[in-house]
């Protein structure tokens, strides 16, 4: 086998189903039109998650300075490695991407992942250590519950780090085989100055996490008083339920409770 088409260690799962949540797009035109809504260049390295039959790894190489792409199937794997074994620029290994080694240089991703993995694959994209630019095709609901943020947990909590907004919609009619519904292209891009520390993910996640729970979640944080002087600090007042927590709530004003409940605890 090449130096550059290898296998993962066998102590790792090497196969997911292949109808495990997986659509490809065929059209070649089409998936240059996705490409062109990133900003991948001839410098960049770039991560394909599923590479699948290749149809978007075929793309990406004219596009690309280097192509790791990591593909679960077997037979998929065997097959992409003989079409394709003449590339220079392709990395191309077999096995679980959720254990994959993300690379420790810069880097982009640009992929069409299963769609029963989306929450999984982009939490191992954010939560680690060099996270990268990354435009992911998933579906349309989950890709707006990660991009709308005054409603969704999951974009509330990305949000004071990364800029998060659908660059395209995909009508399921582009896919083989076709799913029930449609998709999107789903931009993650990292802010360079982040609203909050890093250092305050975990504080920022569990405070929201209680304070959009059914009942009292944020009236068990804050008082209605304390409320109420968070956000004309924010110099933006809005009442909140005594029931429960008004997911409506503008972002701003979300950061703004989060602030004066972390002072609050020193």
């Amino acid at each position: 086998m090449p130096e550059n088409r290898r296998a993962l260690p066998l102590s790792l799962p090497l196969s997911l189903p292949l109808s495990y949540g997986q659509n490809f797009l065929t059209s070649r035109g089409y998936i240059r039109k996705l490409i062109g809504y990133t900003d991948i260049s001839p410098q960049d390295t770039v991560l394909e998650i599923g590479p699948g039959k290749g149809h978007i790894t075929k793309e990406l190489l004219p596009k690309c300075g280097r192509l790791i792409a990591v593909e679960a199937d077997k037979k998929l794997f065997a097959r992409l490695s003989k079409e394709l074994e003449h590339e220079k620029k392709l990395d191309l290994h077999q096995g679980d991407f959720m254990r994959f080694p993300l690379p420790k240089e810069e880097y982009k991703v640009f992929a069409n992942i299963p769609f029963g993995l989306t929450t999984a694959i982009i939490r191992r994209l954010v939560d680690s250590k060099n996270p990268p630019k990354a435009w992911l095709i998933v579906e349309l609901g989950a890709a707006r519950r990660f991009s709308q943020s005054e409603k969704s947990l999951t974009a509330l909590s990305l949000r004071p780090y990364y800029r998060v907004r659908i660059a395209a919609k995909i009508d399921r009619g582009q896919f083989h085989p076709r799913p029930r519904v449609d998709a999107a292209l789903l931009e993650i891009i990292p802010r360079e100055k982040p609203d909050l520390p890093r250092n305050e993910r975990e504080a920022w996640q569990r405070f929201l996490h209680q304070a959009l729970k059914g009942g009292c979640g944020l009236r068990n944080l804050l008082t209605k008083r304390q409320i109420a002087a968070a956000l004309r600090q924010a110099g933006s007042y809005a009442q909140v339920s005594n029931r429960e927590a008004d997911s409506n709530l503008r972002y701003v004003q979300w950061l703004c409770l989060f602030r004066y409940w972390r002072n609050l605890r020193g």
